[in-house]
C-alpha cells in the first residue's frame, strides 16, 4: 500500500460542512483491491484480538459489533484503516468518530477520511493505521502501545492548555470565531477590527504593567503591604549572608521561594532548620537571583479568581498526598491513587497523574522514607510542597463560602495590581472569616492564572469562569465579526470579488479581499499570486484594520485544507463548468459542483446565498442551504426567476438593457449596461453576469441604489483594478486585449464579446494547461478555432506534470478537429509569443492574449505601449 498524500482539513469542506477537523488520506491499496478481509486468513481474529474496542463501532450495520460484522463478511482494507485511525485516537484519549472511505476515481485508490482532535495526532494516526493494518494482514507483531503513548505525548505538546481551551470552547458556544496564531497558546478571537487576543488567561486588554508587577513578587508584596493587605512577614534577599539575617529576623518556620518563579518551582515550605534553609535558598537560586524568605503560615491553601475586577470563583487546594493502610508501599499507594479514572496524562483529564520527582524524593528523604517505605494506617503524607493541579494536587470549590470582606479584598487587590484577570493565593484557617481575623495572609498574585481547578474541581460545583472572560471581552451589544462575502464558481470569481470590494470601499469600509492575483488590504497588494485558499482568507481576517472582507474561494484550497472561515454573511456561486476535472479525486462536474456548494452551505441562516438561476447545478444548491436565497439571471423571463419573484424573493436580472434588482415582482433599475465600463458598452455579456451577483450583494448589505450605480459606473477595467480581466490596450494601428480566460467555458464567454468587436484579423494567443484532461485541452483548441482568424499556441511557465510538446499537441489537435486549415503557429515562450504578435501585427487587427501569468504579460505589453508613445512623441 502507498500513501499518495495526506491533507488536514481545518474548516468547512467537501466531505462535511459541519465537521471541520478531518484528515484526508489518498491511499493506493494496490493488490489489496483483490483481497477483501474475508479472504485474508486469520485477519478477522487478529483485528478482534488487537483492537477489541472496535466492537463499539456500529458502522453501517447500526449496532455494536457492526464493524466486525463487515470485516467478517468482507470489506476493503481502506475501510478498515479508517476505523483503526479513529480507534487508536480514542485509545490515546481523543474520542472522535466521523469517517468515510470513498473511491478516488482510480481502481484501488481511495480517499480515507476521518476526524481528529489535534492535527498532528491525526496525521500520525493516518500513517500508524496503515502500518498496523499491514501488520494484521501479514500476521506480524506490532507495538500498538508505543503508538498510543506517542499520540498522547504529541497531544500534550500541541494542544491548547485547559485554561485557553476553556475560553475557546466558550467562544465556540457563543459563535465567536477564533484562530490560533502560533504553536503555543496565543489565539485570536473575532475577526478584523473586532478581534481580541488571548494567551493562556492573559488578554489583549490586560495591563502590561500589571503583569510585570505580578511577576515580581517583591513589587507585589510592597504594593500590597502599603495598601494594608495582610502579607506574610518576610524579606527579599540575594546572598547567603542576607539569608542568615533574615532567618534571625523572621524566625522559623519559613518559606523560601524565587521572586520570578511559577508552577511551584523552586519553593521550599515549612523550613525548621538552618541546613534546610540553606538547601531551600540554593533551590530557589536555580530559578531566580532574587529570593523571597517569609514566615511559614499554618492554614489551608486557597485560590481566589478575579475576572474583570469581580470575584468569580474560589478554590481550596490540597497538595498531592496519600494515606497509609499499614500494608502498601508509598509507590503502591501512588499507583493506586493514579488508578482514579479522573486522573490522566498531563491535562488529559480533570486531575493529573502523581509522579515521583525530585521534590517528592526530597520530602521523603527529610522524613527518612523512600518510595518502598510502608506508611502506618491512617498516616497522611504530602508528596509535593505546592498544591498545583499540574503536580497531582486536588481542588474543592468554595466560592459560596468566601466571606464578603475577603471578596472585597480580592477585588481591591486586582485593582491595586491592575490585572483584569488574576489569581490570588491566600493561606487561612477559614475562608469564611475575614482574613485579618484568622491571621491569614496573601501569598501571591498571579497574572494568567490557571482555570482548571475552577472548571473541574475534584469536589464542589464547576464554575464557567471562561464565560466571564468572554463577557469582559465582548460585552452585550458588541460584535466579534466583520461582514464576509465569499465568492465561488468556475469563471468570473475574481471580477465579482473586485467589484464588490470596490463598492464597499466607496461606502467607506476598510476592505480586505483575496483573489487569484493576490491579497489586498485597503487596495494595497500584500501578497502576490493565487491567493484563493484558506491561508489567504485568514490573512485578511487576522488584519486588525479590516472591517469588510470579500474572499474569493477556489476549488484547490477547499479540497486541500477546507475553508479559512466557518460562516459567511453572503455566499455567491457564479457558475459551474468542466474545469480541473480529474484532479484531487474530482472526476465529474457534479462532484465539482459539490465542492463549490460548500460556500453557500456555510452562509449564516440570516444571510444570503446568491445563486445563478441560469446554471442548473448552481440553482440546485438552493436545496441544501440554511440561509435566504437570492437569484440572478441574464434572462428576465427565466421561469426560476419569475417563480422566485412571485414568492417574494430577491433577484437581479438583465432586462431591456438594464442591470435591475427585483424585490418580489417590483423592479429597481440600477444602471444601463452600456453605461457600465466593465461591460464594454454591453458587448461583454459575461461581465454583465458578474455584475448581477455583485449588485445583489451590495443591496443585501444595505447599499443604496444610488451608491451601487455610482460604484459600478466608476469601476473601469484596467491593469490596476482588474488585472488580466478585459484589459484593452489601444495601439496606433491595432488593439491588444488581455483576458484570464483559461478554460473552454471562459473562452466561449469571451467569444461572445470578440464576435461583436471590430478588428481583423483576430489573432488569439492561447495555451493548454498541463494538469487538465486531454479532452479539456482539445476543447480549448476547438473553441479558439471558432473565435480567431489566426492562432499562436504558447506555453505556461508551469507545465503542471506534462511536457510542453504534449500540451501544444493537444491544443493543436483540437484546432484542427474544427478548422483543419486554420493558420496556427507555435511559440512556446509567452514573452516571445507576445513580442512576435505585436511586432508583426497587421493594421486594424485585434490581438487577444489569454494569459494566467497576468502581471508579466501586462508589464510586457505596457512596455511596448510606452515605446510606441515615445516614438510618436519623438516623431512629433
Amino acid at each position: 500500500m502507498i500513501i499518495r498524500e495526506i491533507h488536514a482539513l481545518r474548516g468547512p469542506n467537501y466531505w462535511s460542512v459541519n465537521r471541520h477537523k478531518l484528515i484526508v488520506m489518498v491511499l493506493d491499496i494496490g493488490d489489496m483491491e483483490q483481497r477483501p478481509t474475508n479472504t485474508i486468513d486469520g485477519f478477522y481474529e487478529r483485528i478482534k484480538e488487537k483492537l477489541p474496542t472496535l466492537h463499539e463501532h456500529t458502522c453501517s450495520e447500526g449496532c455494536p459489533g457492526g464493524f466486525f460484522m463487515r470485516v467478517e463478511a468482507g470489506t476493503w482494507i481502506g475501510h478498515v484503516i479508517e476505523h483503526i485511525a479513529l480507534e487508536i485516537q480514542t485509545l490515546a484519549g481523543m474520542d472522535t468518530g466521523f469517517g468515510r472511505t470513498r473511491g478516488y476515481g482510480e481502481e484501488g485508490v481511495y480517499n480515507v477520511v476521518f476526524s481528529y482532535m489535534e492535527e498532528e495526532v491525526g496525521l500520525y494516526a493516518a500513517k500508524a493505521s496503515v502500518k498496523l493494518a499491514m501488520a494484521l494482514v501479514e500476521d506480524m507483531p506490532y507495538d500498538l502501545e508505543a503508538d498510543i503513548q506517542a499520540m498522547r505525548q504529541i497531544r500534550e505538546r500541541v494542544r491548547l492548555g485547559p485554561s485557553t481551551g476553556s475560553i475557546i470552547e466558550e467562544a465556540e458556544v457563543r459563535n465567536i470565531p477564533w484562530m490560533r496564531l502560533n504553536q503555543n497558546s496565543l489565539c485570536q478571537l473575532g475577526y478584523g477590527v473586532n478581534q481580541k487576543r488571548i494567551q493562556a488567561t492573559v488578554t489583549s486588554q490586560t495591563s502590561n504593567i500589571g503583569v510585570e508587577i505580578a511577576c515580581d513578587k517583591e513589587d507585589t508584596k510592597f504594593l500590597l503591604e502599603k495598601s494594608e493587605i495582610p502579607v506574610p512577614k518576610g524579606e527579599i534577599i540575594r546572598t547567603e549572608e542576607e539569608l542568615k539575617a533574615a532567618v534571625e529576623y523572621i524566625g522559623y518556620p519559613l518559606v523560601i521561594k524565587p521572586v520570578s518563579g511559577n508552577h511551584g518551582r523552586g519553593i521550599t515550605t515549612n523550613i525548621q532548620t538552618w541546613n534546610d534553609a540553606v538547601d531551600g535558598f540554593a533551590a530557589a537560586k536555580l530559578i531566580s537571583n532574587a529570593i523571597i524568605i517569609e514566615r511559614y503560615l499554618e492554614g489551608e491553601d486557597y485560590r481566589l479568581l478575579v475576572i474583570n475586577y469581580k470575584l468569580v470563583a474560589a478554590s481550596r487546594r490540597t497538595a498531592a498526598h496519600i494515606i497509609g493502610d499499614g500494608k502498601s508501599t508509598i509507590q503502591g499507594l501512588i499507583d493506586l491513587t493514579n488508578q482514579d479514572p479522573k486522573r490522566g496524562y498531563g491535562h488529559e483529564k480533570v486531575l493529573t497523574l502523581i509522579e515521583i520527582n525530585d521534590m517528592t524524593l526530597n520530602i521523603l528523604e527529610e522524613k527518612g522514607l523512600t518510595p518502598l517505605s510502608v506508611l502506618k494506617e491512617g498516616e497522611a503524607l504530602k508528596l509535593k510542597d505546592t498544591a498545583n493541579l499540574s503536580t497531582g494536587g486536588t481542588a474543592e470549590d468554595v466560592t459560596d463560602l468566601v466571606h464578603p470582606y475577603n471578596i472585597f479584598m480580592a477585588e481591591r487587590i486586582a485593582k491595586i495590581i491592575d490585572l483584569d484577570i488574576c489569581g490570588i493565593d491566600i493561606i487561612t484557617t477559614d475562608i469564611g472569616q475575614p482574613l485579618p481575623e484568622t491571621g491569614g495572609a496573601v501569598l501571591e498574585v498571579n497574572a494568567g492564572p490557571g482555570f482548571r481547578m475552577h472548571l473541574a474541581p475534584t469536589k464542589g460545583l464547576p464554575r464557567n469562569v471562561a464565560g466571564h472572560v468572554l463577557d469582559m471581552l465582548y460585552p452585550p451589544g458588541s460584535s466579534s465579526r466583520i461582514p464576509i462575502i465569499a465568492v465561488a464558481g468556475t469563471n468570473g470569481k475574481t471580477t465579482t470579488t473586485r467589484l464588490i470590494a470596490h463598492m464597499a470601499r466607496m461606502k467607506g469600509y476598510k476592505v480586505g479581499y483575496t483573489t487569484t492575483d493576490g491579497v489586498y488590504i485597503q487596495n494595497r497588494l500584500m501578497m502576490a499570486g493565487d491567493c484563493t485558499g484558506p491561508a489567504s482568507a485568514e490573512f485578511v481576517l487576522k488584519d486588525p484594520t479590516v472591517d469588510f472582507a470579500v474572499l474569493e474561494s477556489a476549488r484547490g484550497g477547499l479540497l486541500r485544507a477546507g475553508l479559512g472561515f466557518k460562516n459567511c454573511d453572503i455566499g455567491i456561486v457564479t457558475n459551474v463548468a468542466a474545469d480541473h476535472l480529474g484532479l484531487k479525486g474530482i472526476q465529474t462536474i457534479e462532484q465539482l459542483a459539490r465542492v463549490k456548494s460548500v460556500i453557500p452551505d456555510t452562509v449564516f441562516p440570516h444571510g444570503y446565498a446568491i445563486l445563478n438561476a441560469d446554471d442548473d447545478l448552481v440553482y440546485e444548491m438552493r436545496k441544501s442551504v440554511k440561509s435566504n436565497v437570492a437569484l440572478f439571471s441574464l434572462n428576465e423571463h427565466n421561469e426560476r426567476i419569475l417563480q422566485h419573484g412571485k414568492a417574494g424573493g430577491l433577484s437581479a436580472i438583465y432586462e431591456n438593457g438594464y442591470i435591475t434588482i427585483c424585490k418580489g415582482e417590483w423592479k429597481m433599475r440600477v444602471s444601463k449596461a452600456i453605461n457600465v465600463p466593465l461591460t464594454f458598452e454591453g458587448k461583454a455579456v459575461f461581465m454583465i453576469q458578474n455584475l448581477l451577483p455583485a449588485v445583489l450583494a451590495a443591496y443585501i448589505r444595505n447599499f443604496s441604489i444610488e451608491d451601487i450605480k455610482l460604484a459600478i459606473e466608476s469601476f473601469i477595467p484596467s491593469p490596476a483594478l482588474t488585472p488580466g480581466r478585459l484589459n484593452m490596450f489601444r495601439f496606433k494601428h491595432f488593439d491588444v486585449l488581455v483576458d484570464y480566460a483559461h478554460n473552454p467555458a471562459g473562452l466561449l464567454a469571451l467569444k461572445q464579446m470578440i464576435d461583436k468587436m471590430e478588428g481583423y484579423p483576430k489573432i488569439g494567443i492561447i495555451a493548454g494547461i498541463g494538469d487538465r484532461r486531454v479532452e479539456d485541452n482539445m476543447e480549448i483548441g476547438a473553441v479558439a478555432a471558432s473565435m480567431f482568424d489566426k492562432i499562436i499556441i504558447r506555453q505556461d511557465k508551469n507545465l503542471r506534470g506534462k511536457t510542453g510538446e504534449e500540451i501544444i499537441e493537444m491544443v493543436y489537435d483540437g484546432i484542427k478537429s474544427v478548422e483543419p486549415n486554420k493558420p496556427v503557429s507555435m511559440i512556446s515562450s509567452e514573452k516571445e509569443a507576445i513580442t512576435s504578435a505585436i511586432k508583426n501585427a497587421e493594421e486594424g487587427s485585434l490581438l487577444v492574449l489569454c494569459s494566467d501569468a497576468v502581471q508579466d504579460a501586462l508589464q510586457l505589453i505596457m512596455e511596448f505601449k510606452e515605446a510606441e508613445a515615445k516614438r510618436l512623441y519623438d516623431f512629433g
